[in-house]
């Protein structure tokens, strides 16, 4: 059994008794950091990392690739095994979790700055910057976030054992892979079959005319476009209200849950049915074109999600004020004159010290060179990281949610505060501090699974750091062939919702909001109340009561995309909550493997015909920079 309920007793005694009762016969013996495990977390991590990517531009939320990570290397290696009749050794549960450690640092602490900070900076230049500088800057960054769970993971892992509820999903999953094979593979099954049946659903939407131009008429997006004719004769005219057919949305609304996605209707339509068409009675908006309509609305639904993320956040203060009252304790409430078997085995200070000061003097290079940030000002946004990722880590670990969002505005308004008037400098700085923030949180959330199965903890941060290197290349290469001059960004293809947020930001501080037409403002001010309100008001209540005041961040998001991703998140929020109360168990087992497979089936294919479509132009792009 996983020690669910932790140990008790003072910091050496609760780490003797997990070193007695969980390492030793499983960490100090079993085969953990491999070449098949490194390799095999490497090969699937670069390839999750595409759905993470394709996902981000299209949505801008990101969906952890460790479950997935795990399922596929279980199944895949059994594949493997028998068609090797038995030659190859079975992977251990703690080789899995090394793989799974390697997946999603490679999946998931590498693209997210990507689709955020990067994709606002290609928006506001419209290129991007070069593949090289690209590359430096995510690689450097990616150390940055890694290390930066170095002093943090005794402490709240080992010490206060807070519980980061999706490591525990993760390692409860791979106990169930390897005790009860059969269960495993009933999941592997379920996630595979959605992942085929989306991408060949994508081949039809999307792909039949790459295949012949004669099948175009018969293409799923020119049927869903006459459908639309049909339906919304007026409004599908003109963009504002329109249905589509993307499997992938069903599938994350399922994830993210009913109450998000009902609010993410309401926003949707308060959005397209009441403001776009005031604004077009007015004459103040005349373009048909997705794009500009959403330069008009993201500007309400970016400040709702601002202040209510801030709201939030500082609404955990007491978990913020914990994270600070443990910085001492995670560099000197242990010092030992006799040998100390967990220092032994755990993840050096040295080594992070070594990544923080590589990380830094890298991000300072490039940063000054390619984006004319100041030396001092990036060593300013690191140390800023540090702090801002005591308190995500804290809060992920308590709640199983990470205020990123918030914190990347947070830094934004910070150094626009520090340095004005500087819209580059403003997103690569607030990018840093974001950057490394998330992926430390991630990151323990992926030791904290490792903790539970006994793993030899230095041997799991290796696998993390690996996966750094080729989820730089795949993530990177993948984001200058699918982004290129930026055009692609803020339309019905990838509206970017988290680009179009760090851009408002940015170009509000930038330019000053003086600048800015007075429907705009008003807008700001409007969506910055209600995002006030919403989350004070779920405080102040009853949790009975709370359960029905909308998630000002569904709210919010609804209005940086078209009312058809609003329709198909809310689509799959009912779905999930129709399938949990009539079949508990079916929804438990097989929901997050079908729509797992689902999002990484469609994302892949979705990127496979972007390559295919764009061909010889993007090696021109990749290199040409």
């Amino acid at each position: 059994m996983l020690p669910l309920e932790g140990f008790r007793g003072t910091p050496e005694e609760i780490e003797r008794q997990w070193y007695e009762r969980c390492y030793r016969g499983r960490g100090d013996s079993m085969l953990q950091l491999t070449w098949r495990a490194v390799l095999m977390g490497s090969l699937l991590g670069g390839i999750l990392s595409l759905t993470n990517l394709y996902i981000g531009l299209k949505s801008g939320w990101g969906f952890g690739v460790a479950i997935t990570a795990c399922i596929l290397s279980y199944s895949i290696w059994t594949a493997l095994r028998g068609l090797s009749g038995g030659r190859l050794t079975p992977m251990t549960i703690l080789e899995n979790n090394c793989m799974q450690s390697c997946a999603s640092s490679a999946g998931y602490s590498t693209g997210g700055t990507l689709v955020s900070a990067i994709a606002a900076y290609v928006m506001i230049h419209h290129s991007a910057p070069s593949t090289l500088v690209l590359m430096g800057w995510v690689f450097f960054l990616a150390i940055l976030g890694t290390t930066m769970a170095i002093p943090m993971k005794r402490q709240m892992i080992n010490i206060e054992q807070l519980r980061f509820p999706s490591g525990i999903a993760a390692a409860e999953t791979l106990r169930a892979l390897h005790t009860t094979g059969g269960h495993g593979i009933q999941s592997a099954i379920a996630l595979g079959v959605g992942g085929v049946v989306a991408a060949l659903n994508k081949l039809w939407t999307e792909g039949l005319s790459l295949i012949n131009p004669i099948l175009a008429p018969f293409q799923g997006d020119a049927l869903f476009e006459r459908l639309n004719h049909a339906i919304f004769p007026q409004r599908a005219l003109d963009n504002t209200v329109a249905i589509s057919w993307q499997p992938m949305f069903i599938a994350a609304g399922a994830i993210t849950g009913l109450p998000v996605c009902t609010a993410m209707l309401i926003g949707g339509a308060l959005c397209w049915f009441v403001y776009v068409p005031l604004l077009r009675s007015h004459g103040i908006l005349q373009s048909n074109e997705l794009k500009d309509m959403l330069f008009f609305t993201l500007w309400g639904g970016a400040s709702c999600m601002v202040t209510s993320g801030l709201v939030s956040f500082g609404l955990q203060w007491r978990s913020a004020l914990r994270a600070f009252r443990d910085l001492s304790g995670m560099f000197t409430f242990r010092r030992r004159s006799d040998f100390d078997p967990i220092a032994a085995i755990e993840t050096p200070a040295s080594w992070f010290v070594l990544g923080q000061v590589v990380g830094t003097i890298g991000l300072a290079w490039l940063g000054n060179v390619a984006f004319g940030m100041p030396y001092w000002l990036t060593i300013v946004a690191v140390l800023l990281s540090f702090a801002l990722a005591l308190v995500a880590c804290r809060v992920c670990g308590e709640t199983d949610s990470t205020p990123v969002g918030a914190m990347g505005k947070v830094t934004q308004l910070t150094f626009g505060a520090i340095y004005p008037r500087s819209m580059d400098v403003n997103l690569m700085s607030a990018c840093v501090t974001a950057g490394a923030a998330d992926s430390s949180s991630d990151l323990l959330t992926d030791l904290k699974s490792g903790y539970l199965l006994g793993a030899h903890p230095r041997r799991q941060f290796l696998a993390q750091f690996s996966g750094i290197f080729i989820g730089t290349l795949v993530s990177v290469l993948s984001f200058q062939a699918v982004v290129r001059d930026g055009a692609i960004l803020g339309g019905r293809e990838f509206p970017a919702p988290a680009a179009q947020t760090w851009r408002a930001v940015a170009l509000a501080l930038g330019e000053g909001l003086q600048n800015l037409e007075s429907v705009k403002i008003w807008s700001i001010v409007i969506g910055g109340l209600v995002g006030i309100l919403l989350p004070t008001l779920a405080a102040l209540l009853p949790p009975k009561g709370a359960k029905w005041v909308p998630s000002a961040a569904g709210l919010g998001l609804a209005w940086t995309f078209g009312f058809d991703y609003c329709l198909l998140f809310f689509a799959g929020g009912l779905i999930g909550e129709i399938i949990r109360r009539t079949s508990p168990k079916t929804h438990e087992q097989y929901l997050f493997p079908v729509a797992s497979g689902v999002i990484a089936g469609e994302s892949l294919m979705g990127v496979a015909l972007i390559f295919i479509r764009e061909g010889p132009a993007m090696w021109q792009q990749f290199f040409g920079g």
